[in-house]
């Protein structure tokens, strides 16, 4: 194996993984807003329960 097939094989493998990081990155921070939005909803409409 030479050294272009070599770099090749690396550049592949490199672009496959930043691919699925990118891929689970984007998935993780959808979740955290997601959770976000709904724990924000629900501390609002808990907040008539508060005595004043």
């Amino acid at each position: 194996m030479n050294e272009n097939e070599k770099i090749y094989r690396t550049m592949s493998v490199t672009g496959a993984g930043d691919i699925v990081i990118g891929v689970i990155v984007m998935i993780v921070g959808i979740a955290a807003g997601v959770l976000a939005i709904v724990n924000g909803a629900r501390l609002l409409v808990s907040r008539k329960n508060v005595m004043l």
